[in-house]
């Protein structure tokens, strides 16, 4: 099965929060409303610069999507 790449997960008990769910590695949940991250792979010393060099793309990538998402919704 195909999963996108990126999800918009919500939650009745934290009615004032939204979510995108990157599903690719390196996975993480990131909360749009406060720019949170949880981050869902442990990682290695190695991997750690790698991921430094990533985030903030990612975090666009994820931001663009949600943003793309809500104004299709409208």
């Amino acid at each position: 099965m195909e999963v996108p790449k990126f999800l918009i997960a919500d939650n009745s008990n934290l009615k004032d929060e939204i979510f995108v769910l990157h599903t690719e590695y390196p996975r993480f949940l990131l909360n749009v409303s406060n720019d949170d991250i949880l981050w869902l792979e442990e990682f290695s010393k190695e991997d750690q610069e790698e991921l430094e060099k990533i985030t903030e793309s990612l975090i666009e990538q994820a931001l663009s999507f949600f943003d793309h998402e809500i104004e299709h919704l409208e």
